[in-house]
């Protein structure tokens, strides 16, 4: 709780630690098996982010009954099943009640072997910066409400907010890291700047490496971006330096609330590379070296 990480951890032994997180919010696409899915995965990122591997979930649902049926709360609650099944996680309850506006989510516990948990704290000084998944979902989300993205561009969003940061977080313990958030309501920018709070250093992005589906660009330069981003730019700007070659829109885009995100990874520079190449190899074909971490100056982020 003290440095404000993805998870709370609590010690049981020197062997192992509780992880334990709770997540839920309204629908954010149409198809209601699809957002059981994101939810899901959505919740478990957190476990992940710590480095852990959660074991238990229960299901938080509010739903309107007297407006939706129960068709639609099946298919949620089954997309929710299925995406917890794919974790090799047991659901072991919930609660639910009857709510005029639908929200469902998880509460996840996982464990951690003390030695091996990762917090957003941990950064070094010449550690570079991994990203595992594109940006954009916050803005994307928006123009679906408004109508105006494709179905190619909402199944493929889609797909990326309901895959699991499983692999990746797998994969970051087997090579080796110093810290790690995930990248969900606070935008690429506001994770980042909290992570290089608690770090006590700085880091120096390049917006041109920076992973982001290829639409959003115009769709942030119409100002379809949610009210969550506006509340994040508006908090950390003072602490965030853009060169002013950076559009308007790039900020944003940086800056953009996200559901169910990547992994933001702290590591070594001659591990860099191999934990990228890693990444590809398993599917995570987006993850991208998006910067580095400098010593502690005036500014948390310095954008290129």
């Amino acid at each position: 709780m003290e440095n404000l990480d993805d998870a709370g951890v609590y010690k049981l032994s020197d062997d192992v630690a509780l992880i334990q997180t709770v997540d839920f919010f309204t629908p954010i696409v149409d198809d209601a098996y699809m957002f059981g899915q994101i939810a899901a995965a959505n919740a478990l990122s957190d476990v992940y982010a710590m480095g852990g591997r959660p074991l238990t979930a229960m299901n938080i649902l509010c739903f309107p009954m007297k407006t939706l049926g129960t068709a639609i709360l099946e298919d949620i609650l089954r997309g929710g099943i299925d995406k917890i099944h794919e974790a090799e996680v047991v659901l072991i309850g919930g609660h639910s009640v009857d709510d005029d506006e639908l929200k469902y989510g998880l509460s996840v516990t996982g464990i951690v072997s003390p030695e091996k948990l990762l917090t957003n704290s941990g950064a070094r000084v010449g550690d570079r910066l991994i990203l595992t998944k594109p940006l954009g979902t916050g803005i994307i989300n928006t123009a679906i409400k408004a109508g105006l993205v494709s179905d190619d561009l909402i199944e493929r969003v889609s797909k990326s907010m309901a895959t699991l940061n499983r692999t990746a977080s797998e994969l970051m313990q087997e090579i080796g890291v110093h810290a790690c958030t995930d990248i969900t309501g606070f935008g690429l920018l506001g994770h980042a700047a909290r992570l290089a709070e608690q770090s006590q250093v700085s880091l120096k992005l390049d917006s041109e490496l920076v992973p982001c589906f290829s639409e959003v660009a115009d769709f942030a330069q119409q100002g379809l971006c949610p009210g969550g981003s506006f509340r994040n730019k508006d908090y950390y700007k003072d602490r965030i330096k853009f060169a002013d070659s950076i559009p308007e829109h790039m900020q944003d885009i940086l800056f953009d609330a996200q559901t169910s995100g990547g992994l933001l990874i702290c590591l070594a520079p001659d591990k860099a590379d191999l934990l990228l190449n890693r990444l590809k190899k398993a599917g995570i074909t987006e993850a991208a070296i998006i910067g580095e971490v400098v010593e502690m100056g005036q500014q948390l982020i310095v954008i290129d």
